[in-house]
């Protein structure tokens, strides 16, 4: 088959890596990719934020399968301009996609479907959210209605932050995403990551995963893209995700294809987990960055046969062969993150890291300039590895992180110190 992944971060890379290993793949492109995807797949320079565009391309490399890795050409209506023209996808329709695009449409969503998330209010008025922060005190979640790149959200310890995280998002600095704002009551617990592919009908849990969203060890520090992960997550044990399915996942897809939206795709369940109860967080409709990395790595060459079971309506015939196994990875990001960071530095060491099925290092900023890799976005490298446990995944990763001779990069050290 001739397979296309769009994207170009570190889950693409990973996805790249997954595909490759089943012998079903003939051809792989990946649009835009970077430089590490360049050294497994080939690369393609499209816009892949142009639904006809995409499509076009697909037809005219005889493309058999879509795979879309990030959330915004989703909500650009990519998937659904794919399914027209008769080529498979993998990705919900646009429609689908704003139970990520719309932080207000999933709340709806939960309401009509009695899934358990956070009280909240919804405000396209700059004033009588100030006034709500004010009378409900902290502390107390931010976040902005729309896309935002996983960094519209605020987690505000006091009123002060709320207010000055309401300033900024609807003056404008998360552009159209912050013009609507949801305010949530803080919920306690622990955070995890649960992971379904739906085909429409059905819905197969494919794993869990906690990630490390603060920059600073001990997770302190403001919020980033991600930091590193690690799969399985613990706290959500065989109990839990039978509750989140029964109680969160089911009657959410029952209430999507009661409005005449059938999800399809993957489904990230954000959790907040507390004595064994699930609430849900958020919904994202794609796979998490950096969770991607630790799933690919421990599902490997079947990630691709459930994706494409899903994208065909096949997931019934379908289960996860699942190895007793651990993976974790550990981001290496460029000084100045998730501020202010300068590109085109030289990473050196690359060559050295192992590259198998139980260590590789994903590429989720970087490019090539005169044969050497360089940085080219504020998360770079995503360092990852498998083990027997999560300490022996944990020791392997951070063995390859020192082979790396990036002086103007860095990274946390403690990545899964919750778990271990």
């Amino acid at each position: 088959m001739n397979i296309l992944i769009l994207g170009g971060g570190g889950r693409e890379h990973s996805l790249a890596w997954a595909v490759m290993q089943n012998p079903k793949c003939d051809k792989l492109i990946v649009a835009p990719g970077n430089a590490g995807i360049a050294q497994i797949a080939e690369c393609a320079s499209i816009d892949i934020m142009n639904p006809g565009l995409v499509a076009t391309f697909a037809e005219e490399n005889a493309i058999d399968f879509v795979i879309v890795g990030p959330e915004a050409p989703l909500e650009a209506g990519v998937a659904d301009r794919l399914r027209a023209a008769g080529i498979p996808v993998f990705g919900p329709s646009a429609a689908a996609a704003r139970l990520e695009s719309s932080k207000s449409f999933t709340k709806a969503v939960c309401d009509a479907a009695g899934a358990p998330t956070a009280g909240y209010a919804h405000f396209t008025d700059h004033a009588a959210a100030r006034d709500y922060v004010e009378d409900q005190g902290a502390p107390i979640v931010i976040k902005a209605d729309g896309l935002a790149a996983g960094k519209g959200v605020v987690v505000a310890e006091t009123v002060d932050q709320a207010l000055a995280a309401l300033d900024d998002m609807f003056g404008g600095a998360f552009g159209e995403a912050g013009a609507e704002v949801v305010i949530e009551e803080f919920m306690e617990g622990e955070e995890a990551s649960f992971f379904v592919l739906c085909d429409g009908e059905d819905a197969l849990p494919i794993g869990t995963a906690q990630d490390h969203k603060r920059v600073g060890e001990g997770d302190t520090g403001p919020n980033t893209g991600g930091m590193g992960a690690y799969s399985p997550a613990p706290v959500l044990t065989d109990a839990v995700a039978q509750k989140t399915m029964d109680e969160i996942v089911y009657p959410t897809l029952k209430e999507m294809a009661r409005r005449g939206t059938p999800y399809q795709g993957v489904l990230y369940v954000g959790l907040m987990i507390r004595d064994g109860q699930p609430r849900l967080v958020e919904y994202n409709v794609r796979f998490g960055d950096p969770e991607c990395q630790v799933l690919m790595m421990r599902l490997g060459a079947q990630a691709f046969d459930l994706m494409h079971a899903a994208a065909e309506g096949r997931l019934s015939e379908c289960a996860v062969n699942w190895a007793d196994d651990h993976a974790m990875t550990v981001v290496m990001a460029a000084k100045g993150y998730p501020g202010a960071y300068d590109k085109g530095s030289v990473i050196g060491g690359l060559e050295d890291c192992p590259a198998d099925s139980f260590r590789m290092v994903f590429h989720a900023g970087t490019a090539r300039e005169r044969g050497q890799f360089i940085a080219n976005g504020g998360r770079v490298l995503n360092v990852t590895a498998r083990g027997a446990s999560l300490r022996e995944a944990r020791e392997r990763a951070y063995a390859m992180v020192d082979r790396i001779d990036w002086a103007q990069g860095f990274c946390r050290r403690d990545i899964g110190w919750r778990a271990l």
